[in-house]
């Protein structure tokens, strides 16, 4: 069952945790038109579907290819939805059919999601900034007290942190962080603590 999660003038975010792994599945609906996106495919799809048709969603987007996070591909994209992920972790997807690039504007509505690559805990991990609301999606990048994981064959410390230094860190303070997993935080609760996470390896 689906939760509002966040709203504004302009968007509305509803929010539903699927899976083992207790993962965050965010639907971005521009308020306006209706018209919507689907962060992160992760499982339960018959869940996942009935809100991608409840809710006008148009299209999926995946902050990046960890397993847990993909599980319900195959029966959204037979359902007909697209899937967008970036070329770094394509590869790890069933199959998708549009490729994510750094600094491109996802249009959702009247909505602009832009997005932002943050390397490190995957090769290809993004996550998607609303343009004009201070809502970051930032996937297994960034969580409340830390970096994503990064003990994996594809997960890499310096890069990550690099990552949330240079593209995440940059943003305004009172930016709500919406994480793949867990709760909410924002830039500014998270940004004090980036030398004690440098100090403990992640």
């Amino acid at each position: 069952m689906s939760t509002l999660h966040y709203e504004d003038s302009q968007v509305v975010i509803h929010k539903i945790v699927v899976g083992p792994y207790d993962n965050n599945v965010f639907v971005v609906q521009c308020r306006e038109t209706g018209d919507a996106l689907l962060v992160d495919a992760a499982n339960e799809h018959e869940q996942l579907l009935e809100l991608c048709q409840s809710l006008g969603v148009r299209q999926i987007v995946e902050t990046h290819g960890h397993w847990d996070h993909i599980q319900a591909i195959p029966q959204l994209r037979e359902a007909g939805y697209e899937v967008a992920v970036t070329a770094a972790d394509a590869g790890m997807l069933p199959s998708y059919d549009l490729l994510l690039e750094d600094d491109m504007v996802l249009e959702v509505g009247r909505l602009r999601l832009g997005t932002i690559l943050t390397p490190g805990h995957t090769p290809g991990s993004i996550c998607f900034l609303i343009e004009g609301s201070p809502v970051l999606l930032s996937g297994d990048t960034l969580f409340p007290g830390g970096a994503g994981n990064t003990k994996s064959d594809l997960g890499d410390f310096p890069t990550i942190m690099e990552s949330i230094d240079r593209r995440l860190f940059t943003l305004p303070a009172e930016t709500l962080v919406l994480p793949g997993h867990g709760l909410d935080t924002t830039i500014g609760t998270e940004r004090p603590h980036q030398q004690e996470w440098l100090d403990r390896g992640w």
